[in-house]
C-alpha cells in the first residue's frame, strides 16, 4: 500500500496545491473543482542550471547509468554521460550479451549433432566455424551497442569519452587520451560499473597469451582449448563450462562450495550439476584450486576434493570468479563518498551517498550485482533526482538467472533460507519429464519448486531448472510483489500445451492437489 495511505480522509477541509501551482479548496463543489483542474497550465519538469554543464552528469553508460540517464532526460532533466569505453558497459560489451550469443551458438550446434532424435537426418560431417560464431557475437554486441547511442540521440543526452575523476563535489574532470575537460552538474550518478580480478592462486602467473583466462578473455577467445579447469560454480563459470564443453573442450570445473551455482537454492545447483556431468563437464564440488604449475603447452593444476589430491593438465586455466568495483582513482573519498571493501557505500535504499547530490547504483556499490538490478536501481535514482523524492528500492522479488542449457531461475527465498528465518514452509514441485510440451519438444530436464509460508499460503521463493525457464521466472516476481498465496496461484489459468503450466503443477502440489502427480 502507498505509505500515505493512512493519512486519506483524515483532513477533508485542507487547502492543496495543484502541480501548476494553484490553489485548489477540496470542500468546493465538484464543478468548481474540475474547472479550477481544468485552468491549470501543465509545466514542463525542470531543474536549476545555474552554472552547470548539466541536471545531472551519470558516470558510466552501461545497464544502470544509461538507463538512469535515459529516465532523467525523460523526465525533464539536461544529462550528460561520462564513459570511458563502449556504451552499455560490461554488460553489453563483455557480459550478459556476447556469452547468450555464444550460448546460442553452442546450442545450435548441439541441437544439430543431436537431431536424430528428432527424426532429422544430415548426411555428412557436422562441425562449427569457430571465427564464424566469434563474428556474430561481435555482430550482436555492435548492433546493440548503436541502439544505446540513438537512444542517446533521441533523448538529447549528451556523451562524453574519457575517464572522470572529482574536482570537488559538483565538478568533475574527464581525461580522454591526455586531453583534459571539466565538467560541473549538481547531482551525480555513479555507475562505473566492475571489473574482473586475477586470484592470487600460487604458481598461476599471466595473462591470456600464458593461458589465463578472465570471463572478459571467455567472451573473445582466440580458440577453443583442447583442455581446460574453469575456477568457479556460480552463473560465470557454469556458462563458459556448456559453451567451451559444447564446443568439444575437455572442462573441468572446480567449484569450493558443496554445490554449483550456491547462492540459489541447493536443489537446483545439484541439478545443473547432474546435467552438467552428462554432458561431459567434469565437475568437481567441494574442491580448491591448491596450486598451478607452467609446463609445456599449458598448467599442471593442483585440485583439492575433500581429503584427495588431483593434479589436472590442461590448456587454459578460466577464473571465473571475482570482480571489484571500479572506482581508483576518482578521488571519491576527497569529496566525501565512503568506501566500503566491495565499493560505494551508500546511506540507505534510496542509494544516496555520504556526499550531498551524489549516489551510486549497480555494480560499483558491491551490492547485488546483476544487470536488471542496477537499471531499476538507475530507473529509481534519476526519478528521486528530478522530482525531489526519497523513494527506497525493493529488492524483496529480484529474479536471477543462469543461461545453462538447462536454463536456472531464481526468484525469493529458497527452502533453507525461509526456514532459517523461521517461516513454516510447505513446498510444491513438478518435474518437466511429466508435461507435454517439454515431452514433445525434448527437453524434460529440471523441474518447478515453489516455497510458500504455510499458515496464510504466501508464496516466499520459485525456483525452476530447465528449458525456457529463464523466461518463465517473471511470474514468480509477480507473486512476490502482490503477496499472492497459493491459493491465488493454483486459480490462474495456464495456456496449454507450454512450459509454464510446471508453475501450475508446482502450486497445486504446494497445495496438495497436484493434478497430474
Amino acid at each position: 500500500m502507498p505509505e500515505n495511505s493512512g493519512q486519506q480522509g483524515q483532513n477533508p477541509s485542507v487547502k492543496g496545491m495543484s502541480a501548476g501551482g494553484s490553489t485548489v479548496d477540496s470542500q468546493a463543489p465538484s464543478h468548481t473543482l474540475i474547472d479550477s483542474i481544468s485552468q491549470i497550465n501543465p509545466q514542463e519538469q525542470t531543474m536549476p542550471q545555474e552554472n552547470y554543464d548539466a541536471d545531472i552528469i551519470v558516470i558510466g553508460a552501461g545497464p544502470g547509468g544509461y538507463v538512469a540517464a535515459i529516465r532523467a532526460a525523460q523526465l525533464g532533466a539536461k544529462v550528460t554521460v561520462v564513459e570511458k569505453e563502449y556504451l552499455g558497459g560490461t554488460c553489453l560489451n563483455w557480459g550478459c550479451i556476447p556469452s547468450k550469443a555464444l550460448i546460442a551458438s553452442t546450442e545450435a550446434y548441439q541441437h544439430v549433432l543431436h537431431s536424430e532424435q528428432f527424426g532429422v537426418k544430415i548426411d555428412g560431417k557436422v562441425d562449427y566455424d569457430f571465427d564464424a560464431i566469434v563474428a556474430r557475437k561481435e555482430k550482436v554486441v555492435k548492433t546493440l551497442r548503436g541502439g544505446v547511442g540513438m537512444l542517446f540521440k533521441k533523448n538529447k543526452i549528451t556523451h562524453v569519452e574519457g575517464r572522470a575523476s572529482f574536482v570537488d563535489k559538483q565538478t568533475i574532470e574527464v581525461d580522454k587520451d591526455g586531453k583534459k575537460t571539466t565538467l560541473r552538474a549538481k547531482n551525480y550518478i555513479l555507475a562505473m560499473g566492475s571489473s574482473v580480478i586475477y586470484l592470487n592462486i600460487p604458481g598461476l602467473e599471466g595473462g591470456r597469451e600464458d593461458g589465463v583466462w578472465t570471463s572478459d578473455d571467455a567472451v573473445n577467445p582466440p580458440h577453443v582449448p583442447k583442455r581446460m579447469l574453469i575456477l568457479g560454480g556460480g552463473a560465470v563459470g557454469v556458462e563458459f563450462s556448456y559453451v567451451f564443453n559444447g564446443l568439444g573442450s575437455d572442462v573441468t570445473l572446480v567449484e569450493m562450495m558443496p554445490n554449483l551455482i550456491p547462492m540459489m537454492d541447493e536443489d537446483l545447483g545439484k541439478e545443473l550439476g547432474r546435467s552438467l556431468k552428462k554432458q561431459g563437464v567434469g565437475v568437481k564440488t567441494g574442491a580448491s584450486l591448491e596450486k598451478c604449475e607452467k609446463v609445456k603447452g599449458g598448467w599442471k593444476c593442483t585440485v583439492k576434493v575433500g581429503g584427495k589430491v588431483e593434479e589436472i593438465e590442461v590448456d587454459v586455466v578460466l577464473l571465473g570468479v571475482g570482480r571489484k568495483a571500479n572506482t581508483d582513482n576518482m578521488n571519491l573519498e576527497k569529496i566525501g563518498v565512503k568506501l566500503h571493501r566491495r565499493g560505494v557505500e551508500v546511506v540507505d535504499d534510496t542509494l544516496k551517498t555520504d556526499a550531498p547530490g551524489i549516489y551510486a547504483i549497480g555494480d560499483v556499490t558491491g551490492r547485488i550485482q546483476l544487470a536488471h538490478v542496477a537499471s531499476a536501481e538507475g530507473i529509481k535514482v534519476a526519478t528521486n533526482i528530478v522530482k525531489g523524492e526519497a523513494e527506497k528500492m525493493d529488492y524483496k522479488a529480484v529474479p536471477s538467472c543462469v543461461y545453462t542449457v538447462p536454463e536456472v531461475a531464481s526468484v525469493g527465498l529458497s527452502e533453507s533460507e525461509a526456514k532459517a528465518q523461521g517461516y513454516d514452509v510447505i513446498v510444491g514441485r513438478y518435474d518437466f519429464r511429466g508435461l507435454g510440451k517439454a515431452i514433445a519438444g525434448g527437453v524434460t530436464e529440471g523441474f518447478v519448486k515453489v516455497v510458500c509460508e504455510k499458515k496464510y499460503g504466501e508464496v516466499l521463493g520459485m525456483h525452476l531448472i530447465g528449458a525456457h525457464v529463464t523466461d518463465m521466472i517473471p511470474e514468480g516476481v509477480a507473486a512476490l510483489n502482490l503477496e499472492a498465496t497459493v491459493e491465488s496461484m493454483t486459480e490462474m489459468i495456464h495456456a496449454h500445451p507450454t512450459m509454464a503450466e510446471a508453475v501450475l503443477e508446482a502450486f497445486e502440489d504446494a497445495h496438495g492437489m497436484a493434478i497430474h502427480k
